[in-house]
């Protein structure tokens, strides 16, 4: 009886956890195998190189960060403020989609030092800033207010994680939860 091989993608969730905790350049062979017990001998029968791999890591991240997010809040039926409401949820889930800011973060500074993740990046979020506008849009007339509530929507869940500040008596959580029903109104 063979030797199991160790699947695809446990080398692109090693890759992304590797590149949440340290930057692309953390993205090494070597250390992944090493982290998945493996001789790395198995990584070429699923990529060709390291930049095959890094390709199919930035393809993870935008399919499970943006489409699977969008097809999740989608499939739970409701008007658009239930559909926001599910995707605040589902956003601020620890862990979230594509393992949470972590990734995020890391994609975002890889970005500007990579032209081809920088577009990739910016393809992402006009993505996600469309899906919002179309979410808004159905009660919101005013288009700036729209934009605005996307642009307040999209930084808060970027930038939400990244402030250590206090809240003046009130729980990170429940400055989340008024920002949410103040986006909803």
């Amino acid at each position: 009886m063979g030797l199991a091989r160790t699947p695809r993608t446990a080398w692109i969730e090693q890759g992304l956890e590797a590149l949440a905790a340290a930057g692309p350049e953390a993205v090494r062979i070597e250390v992944l195998a090493q982290a998945l017990g493996v001789s790395k001998g198995g990584f070429y029968g699923y990529f060709r190189n390291r930049n095959a791999l890094l390709t199919e890591m930035l393809d993870t991240w935008e399919r499970e960060s943006a489409e699977a997010v969008i097809e999740e809040v989608e499939g739970g039926g409701g008007d658009a403020r239930a559909r926001l409401d599910r995707l605040f949820t589902i956003t601020a889930a620890p862990g979230g989609p594509a393992r949470g800011v972590a990734v995020e973060l890391a994609v975002r500074d890889w970005a500007r030092r990579d032209p081809a993740v920088a577009e990739r990046l910016w393809r992402v979020d006009n993505r996600r800033m469309a899906y919002l506008r179309s979410l808004f849009g159905s009660f919101c007339a005013d288009e700036r207010e729209v934009e605005l509530r996307c642009m307040l929507t999209f930084s808060l869940r970027l930038g939400g994680h990244l402030v250590a500040a206090d809240h003046g008596g009130l729980s990170r959580t429940e400055v989340m939860e008024l920002a949410r029903k103040r986006l909803l109104e």
